[in-house]
């Protein structure tokens, strides 16, 4: 069944095929469960080479789970975790990290595009010292952002030298993470822990796999036990060999960072083509995968009524996201529907 391709979120897409062979390939025969396998050997193997260090590599279904168990490995019941307010474990995580933290308090700084700051971070964790106050000991960054922006380097290497200063550990959610690495043209190493990122959850799913992120322990310290909150969790796959395949097939192939390229190349083109039409704003720089766009609500129904779907509860405009199958031609056809609406008006 052939649906007319959308783009309002690149879980809409399917499997790749550099990961759907790996997946297949797995399939053969029988292999130890729980993860004693030799494809998440593998797997952990290749995310050591791509970072180019020997981290600790853990396998979950999702991001909510890989963000909330790396969070409360980071702390205890009685910390609290620094985060935009736009995050995603404060706005779409139903509370799951507090939960897997057994009481961990998220606190939230306001910031422009979803963007963490030294100076915000330093504002909360300084703000009081006091036993009644819930003691801060984790700063977790968005990259991207909810809002499609890119920290830089420059901006990640401050924002870890101001948690060094203050005692605290720096988590990076990752959900776009192959975006981010093609959106600055630079290693996966250096966006994460030769920047000061202590642990990153790494999205597969969006990238193009079926299921599946990898938590990354770059401090092995910090990963004491984590089998242990997985299995808890019910992270632990039987089947482990059916989540960490597929990564094999991403990152040997190099696949990851072709299918955030084409996913990045995409919003651009969107970007590119409606940016100038009246009454139509592009809300934020359009430097990964994502497009927002302000139009009148009037203008906005009549681009459903074309068909389109997107959401708008997301950074307040209509949110495009672009994944790793997304066609050029079909960005055109979004581009020429939202060029009519915008010239004609919503009668059109």
């Amino acid at each position: 069944m052939n649906n007319p391709q959308q783009f309002a979120s690149d879980n809409y897409s399917g499997i790749c095929p550099e990961a759907f062979e790996a997946m297949r390939e797995a399939n053969f025969g029988h292999a130890p469960a729980y993860g004693e396998d030799l494809w998440t050997a593998r797997a952990a193997d290749a995310f050591r080479k791509l970072f180019q260090t020997p981290c600790e590599v853990f396998f979950a279904f999702n991001g909510t789970a890989a963000n909330s168990l790396a969070l409360a490995a980071l702390c205890q019941s009685y910390h609290s975790v620094i985060c935009a307010d736009t995050a995603h474990v404060e706005t779409d995580e139903c509370g799951a990290p507090e939960f897997f933290s057994n009481g961990s308090k998220l606190l939230v700084a306001p910031c422009a595009g979803g963007k963490l700051t030294p100076e915000a971070i330093r504002s909360i964790a300084t703000n009081r010292s006091d036993i009644h106050f819930p003691k801060p000991r984790v700063v977790t960054v968005t990259q991207p952002t909810e809002t499609g922006q890119v920290y830089s380097l420059t901006e990640l290497r401050a924002i870890s030298a101001c948690c060094r200063e203050l005692g605290l550990s720096l988590h990076m959610d990752g959900a776009r993470f192959a975006n981010a690495c093609a959106s600055l043209g630079c290693s996966p190493a250096d966006m994460t822990w030769r920047a000061g990122v202590d642990v990153l959850c790494f999205g597969g799913t969006k990238n193009g796999m079926a299921v599946g992120e990898a938590i990354l322990f770059f401090d092995a310290k910090l990963a004491e036990d984590f089998d242990y909150r997985c299995k808890q969790a019910g992270q632990l796959a039987s089947k482990m060999r059916f989540l960490s395949a597929p990564w094999i097939g991403m990152l040997e192939s190099g696949a990851w960072l072709r299918n955030a390229q084409t996913g990045n190349e995409c919003a651009r083109r969107l970007a590119t083509q409606i940016g100038g039409l009246p009454g139509v704003e592009i809300m934020f720089p359009v430097e990964a995968n994502a497009v927002f766009v302000r139009m009148a609500e009037a203008k906005l129904a009549a681009l459903r009524a074309r068909g389109w779907q997107f959401y708008t509860f997301i950074g307040g405009g209509a949110r495009f996201m672009f994944a790793w199958d997304a066609r050029p031609e079909r960005v055109d056809e979004l581009a020429a529907d939202i060029g009519r609406i915008a010239k004609d008006g919503a009668s059109s």
